[in-house]
């Protein structure tokens, strides 16, 4: 017995937009530094270097990556 497949309908501009503007994925990423979560110090090393930036004036943060079991130091891409 054969099962029909849906077909999805094309989204409108609008529809995408407030798709992507509700979506749980990610805004785009850029990796600046990476120290790993089994260092002595921890997140320490990380902690320094994404100040250092703030300093330089790049919006640099701390996040935890689980599948590389990593600290990195990232700016988030900024939406025009």
């Amino acid at each position: 017995m054969a099962t029909a497949t849906p077909i999805a309908p094309a989204l409108s501009p609008a529809d995408v937009a407030a798709h992507a503007a509700a979506s749980y994925v990610r805004s785009p990423r850029t990796v600046l530094h990476r120290v790993s979560a089994g260092n002595p110090r921890g997140s320490r090393p990380a902690e320094e270097f994404a100040a250092q930036r703030r300093e330089e004036g790049v919006p640099a943060e701390v996040v935890y990556d689980y599948p590389s079991d990593a600290f990195l130091v990232i700016t988030r891409a900024v939406s025009s």
